[in-house]
């Protein structure tokens, strides 16, 4: 016989518990809730709070009140509060896809050791994308209900199709006109192309600049080589001309840890220093391309890059203690997560995962994928998540398929086998692309998974060094977040 539903109600006057997660982090009791605010206590407060017989008077009890961990009142106020702060964090799903990918080429003079694109010899333009698959993809593009507009210019190297860079943005620019979108462009290039002609260009039309630096001289050329090994020359030269045109701001960078690159994390944060970057992307090798196929030779443990992703974030904070401001990238978007309900736009820490709804890749031959991984794979024999093709393809057909659909559903970490009971799911995202490619399976599995434990890793460092540091760093990780210097913000209090 069952017990009737009173027989579990709290005593008159008790509090009830909101939905929760948890961990052990450093013998203590790590709480996250559905909006991802944390609090961290000892076991002993943590087995009276499961069983309710925490002090109404504690400074924990209030802390956890305040924190929408439990509630003590019959009104659906609170509740009401924490779905506010869940809905803020699902924001990034309003709009639909906001990033869209052009692959303009797929020449390189590059031949880079771990490069995860399928590269051809510069001389081979039957892999550039012509104007009449351009046409398609910005049809693609203003397809998409998003308010705002994104295109990312990539390859293969994408100044050796410049003339179709300049025909898509001069059309993308004309059909806003009607379409009225906040519309922004980005090239990717590894800069040894760039030209005074290229930089008028670009200023007019306000586009952006990514390249690629790994570190010092020494790392760089071993990582990138080119003809005449002077691959790092280039880029700094280009650097330079294109901060002069565009200015300093219009002009980012960002690294891949090689197997060289583990033994210098001093050296390669330095470089950034010393080329006058404020922030830095420590990322690591990706299971895609050459970078597969080289694994035995340039690959590594998930451990050794987790251990540069520490001791370089520790001389970041060192730095930044001396006064030179620079962020870690990837830190600044958990960090926000961790101590904001604001998403973040990244789209390997989102529930469900960008690929497809927040980015999509148009490949030079007319081929849509979710991702730039899923077209890797696909440039690799296996096209499992081909959207579809603009030649013959509907909108409707690529984005509302099978394909994609199966991807969004593999992503959603409150459903995901050990994902849906992990304290940090608030905090991590899916990536079923690389679980395909690593693991066989859309799903995967966590606990062989080099996803799962790069992000579960250095979500519990971020937690113990806000948490367990002094007040410099915890001002520290919320001038990240604000992005405001840290000596403008108040002292924070210990959680």
């Amino acid at each position: 016989m069952f017990a009737s539903p009173e027989s579990f109600a709290p005593p008159k006057g008790a509090y009830t518990l909101l939905p929760f997660r948890f961990a052990d982090l450093g013998g203590r009791r790590v709480l996250v809730n559905e909006a991802g605010e944390h609090y961290l206590t000892g076991r002993e407060d943590f087995r009276l709070l499961v069983e309710h017989r925490l002090s109404t008077g504690s400074s924990t009890y209030f802390d956890l009140k305040a924190k929408h961990f439990l509630t003590d009142t019959g009104e659906t106020l609170p509740v009401q509060l924490l779905a506010l702060k869940y809905r803020t964090k699902r924001s990034f799903l309003a709009g639909f896809t906001k990033l869209h990918i052009f692959v303009v080429t797929l020449r390189c003079d590059h031949s880079c050791k771990y490069c995860q694109v399928s590269r051809v010899s510069v001389d081979r333009s039957k892999f550039d994308m012509t104007r009449e698959t351009a046409l398609l993809a910005l049809d693609a593009v203003f397809r998409s209900p998003s308010p705002a507009l994104k295109i990312e210019f990539q390859g293969g190297e994408p100044l050796l199709n410049f003339d179709l860079i300049r025909f898509v943005i001069e059309e993308a620019e004309r059909r806003n006109v009607i379409e009225g979108r906040d519309l922004r462009f980005v090239l990717t290039s590894n800069l040894a192309f760039i030209s005074d002609e290229i930089l008028t260009f670009l200023d007019e039309h306000r586009v952006l600049v990514s390249t690629s630096l790994d570190g010092p001289g020494f790392i760089h050329n071993a990582n990138r080589p080119r003809p005449g090994g002077d691959a790092y020359e280039r880029t700094i030269d280009g650097i330079r001309r294109s901060r002069e045109v565009l200015g300093h701001d219009s002009v980012a960078a960002i690294m891949t840890t090689s197997r060289l690159s583990l033994d210098y994390p001093r050296e390669i944060v330095d470089e950034y220093v010393a080329q006058g970057f404020a922030s830095i992307f420590l990322r690591p090798l990706s299971p895609y391309g050459f970078a597969a196929r080289t694994h035995k030779r340039t690959g590594y443990e998930v451990e050794r890059f987790l251990e540069f992703y520490r001791q370089a974030l520790d001389y970041i904070i060192e730095l930044n203690r001396q006064g030179t401001r620079i962020v870690e990238s990837y830190s600044q978007l958990l960090l926000t997560k961790i101590l904001t309900p604001f998403p973040t736009g990244y789209v390997d820490l989102q529930s469900p995962s960008g690929a497809g709804i927040g980015a999509v890749v148009y490949n030079y031959n007319g081929g849509v994928f979710a991702s730039d991984e899923a077209r890797i794979l696909a440039e690799m024999g296996d096209p499992a998540f081909l959207l579809g093709s603009l030649q013959t393809n509907t909108y409707e057909e690529m984005f509302g398929g099978p394909v994609l659909r199966s991807l969004v559903e593999a992503s959603i970490v409150e459903s995901i086998p050990q994902c849906s009971e992990c304290a940090f799911q608030a905090y991590c995202g899916a990536d079923p692309v690389e679980n395909y490619a690593t693991q066989g399976t859309l799903l995967g599995h966590r606990p062989t998974s080099s996803f799962c434990r790069r992000n579960m890793e250095r979500i519990k460092h971020l937690l113990s060094l806000y948490n367990d540091g002094d007040d410099f760093t915890r001002r520290l990780c919320w001038s990240w977040v604000q992005r405001a210097p840290v000596d403008e913000l108040l002292p924070v209090v210990p959680p």
